[in-house]
């Protein structure tokens, strides 16, 4: 039997990326989502999911909209405008070789997000992590917020190799939403057949969504999302998970 969670991203990026998550917890297979605390919408997502049995983390943003800590606390992370670097920055510098982002700046901004997590959902995140960024001296500062207040933080890692969950070794199963000809139901599959586990829990990362203005105009991640809302609300989907000895279970589950 393979522990399978199935985690959505991406709640508050945009009013209709929230309508799709709510479809994929309410009518799917989603029982665990990420907030991006500092967004105007992550009240509004995290409404539409009231009532619903899911396990809420936090999808820590640095890279779209603005700060929840002072600006002038934390320059290393923003535009001239006052929003975050883009992740583009973030890509351009690794793959430089290059870190612009300070550590101690981007402890400000982490806790600042955590406290307005805690402030919009009322309780402590079912998980911790970062959105779509790859930062040395972020994924220090992440650390050493979860140690300050004792969070279940989870490292990214997309190379195949497990990762850890609060400190449990854990499997991020390949993520194929980048690429055009996408198929959402293949990629769960070819990722539960050929790459899950029996030995730990696998995790399944997915960006269900629909689309509007903002999110067209902010993010290279689009009309994939809704294939995913589709394949996620798919009962053939649910059946070949059982069908497979696959169990569905929460970031709660397992810490």
């Amino acid at each position: 039997m393979k522990k399978l969670v199935i985690r959505a991203d991406d709640i508050g990026y945009s009013e209709a990326v929230n309508y799709g998550i709510m479809k994929s917890v309410k009518d799917g297979l989603v029982r665990s989502a990420g907030v991006m605390p500092n967004m105007p919408y992550a009240e509004h997502g995290i409404r539409l999911l009231e009532g619903e049995d899911v396990c809420l983390g936090q999808h820590t943003n640095v890279c779209l909209g603005r700060p929840c800590a002072d600006p002038a606390l934390i320059p290393s992370l923003l535009q001239a405008n006052g929003e975050f670097r883009s992740s583009r920055d973030y890509r351009q510098a690794f793959s430089a070789g290059e870190e612009f982002v300070k550590t101690e700046e981007a402890v400000i901004e982490i806790e600042a997000q955590y406290q307005r997590f805690k402030e919009l959902t009322g309780k402590e995140p079912g998980y911790f992590e970062a959105h779509a960024v790859i930062s040395r001296n972020l994924s220090e500062a992440l650390e050493i917020v979860a140690e300050k207040y004792g969070l279940p933080y989870q490292p990214a890692r997309f190379d195949g190799k497990p990762t850890t969950f609060n400190g449990k070794p854990v499997l991020i199963l390949p993520m194929g939403s980048v690429l055009p000809d996408y198929d959402a139901y293949e990629c769960l599959k070819e990722g539960i057949l050929n790459h899950a586990r029996e030995d730990m829990p696998n995790v399944a990362v997915f960006h269900p969504g629909y689309l509007d203005d903002y999110l067209l105009n902010h993010s290279s991640l689009t009309v994939n999302r809704t294939k995913e809302v589709v394949m996620l609300c798919d009962p053939a989907m649910k059946e070949w998970l059982e069908a497979n000895d696959v169990e569905l279970v929460t970031y709660d589950d397992i810490r």
